[in-house]
């Protein structure tokens, strides 16, 4: 059972491209459980930088758009060179994420001396994603598996908790789509432990409108076969 204090302990990862609609709401929400927020500017046209610094998050920018996995590089070295937080949370910037979630896995990491909590949404029955998007989904899960040796159940949920001696040994090569599967692997490897923890995944108006959820979907199996 998690309490309501703030989490402090750990540092938000949130990678940002053209998100200026939803991301001074997504760090101000998130801020009132986890004070500590970095969001890697990837790029973005848009404004989306100017709106997560006037929300509160520290704003490290990148030149033009390098892809997720860069973005998330960046945020973890941040947050391991610049800050001595045990733990890092890594968190999309769209509102499909729920901060109740993030700060329930890094109280189970604590608990249980996780080194790696990995989010799942279909570990309950919350998150309702499409039938062809849970397809793509469970297919990218399997190909996964197949190459890492782990067992997972959402192995391309953006929602995870890592400890600092983990995403040390983090040296992440896939800008795109394949990076997720790329830190389950780097992760697979270090030997340390590791759990799955259900959460919500809402996919909103929002995310539905810019053809997130499909998209991201075919991009990771696409990013799959050809990496």
């Amino acid at each position: 059972m998690t309490t309501e204090s703030p989490v402090t302990d750990a540092w938000l990862v949130v990678p940002l491209y053209n998100e200026a609609a939803v991301i001074g709401d997504v760090v101000a929400a998130a801020r009132t459980r986890f004070p500590h927020v970095v969001c890697v500017d990837d790029g973005s046209s848009d404004g989306s930088a100017a709106a997560a610094e006037a929300a509160g998050a520290v704003v490290v920018h990148h030149p033009f758009n390098l892809g997720q996995g860069a973005a998330l590089q960046t945020g973890m070295r941040y947050v391991l060179e610049q800050t001595d937080a045990e733990y890092l949370v890594t968190f999309d910037a769209d509102g499909q994420h729920q901060v109740e979630d993030a700060a329930a896995m890094v109280d189970v990491a604590r608990r249980e001396g996780l080194a790696v909590v990995f989010g799942s949404r279909f570990l309950d029955e919350r998150t309702r994603p499409g039938l062809l998007k849970r397809l793509v989904l469970r297919t990218a899960v399997w190909v996964t598996n197949q190459s890492t040796g782990l067992r997972l159940t959402d192995a391309h949920n953006g929602l995870r908790v890592i400890r600092r001696d983990a995403a040390a040994k983090l040296d992440l090569k896939q800008n795109r789509m394949a990076h997720a599967t790329e830190i389950v692997l780097n992760l697979g490897r270090t030997g340390l432990p590791w759990a799955e923890h259900p959460v919500h995944v809402l996919y909103t108006d929002y995310s539905r409108g810019k053809g997130q959820s499909l998209l991201n979907s075919v991009n990771i199996l696409v990013d799959l076969v050809f990496n």
